[in-house]
């Protein structure tokens, strides 16, 4: 796995690590729901019962992953530039860190 590449260089806008905690109170509320939903219907209702969408208990945009963003090799090579000169103190160490960071950037 130390070789595999990002095929396409989409990125998540985010600020968290793992949204895991963020769905499983999605589910949480979404079967509540959908339970709660379920004991009100009668049983001569139940052919006319539709299940609840899951936008109705909660939405993407309410979680730590705002959705995605598409960065071009030229973006690529603006910020590895920019790190660079900001990190490397010797010009060939800045040479090796624009060389190097769309590398790590694009991996897995």
């Amino acid at each position: 796995m130390s070789r595999s590449r990002r095929k396409k260089p989409i990125f998540a806008i985010t600020s968290c690590t793992s949204e895991r905690d963020e769905k499983k109170i999605w589910h949480r509320r979404l079967r509540t729901l959908e339970r709660t939903a379920m004991a009100g219907t009668s049983a001569e209702a139940w052919s006319a019962y539709l299940p609840l969408l899951e936008n109705q208990a909660c939405t993407v945009w309410e979680m730590g992953k705002d959705g995605r963003h598409y960065q071009s090799p030229r973006e690529f090579a603006e910020i590895a530039e920019h790190r660079a000169n900001r990190q490397g103190r010797t010009p060939q160490e800045r040479a090796s860190l624009k060389k190097r960071l769309p590398h790590q950037r694009m991996g897995k």
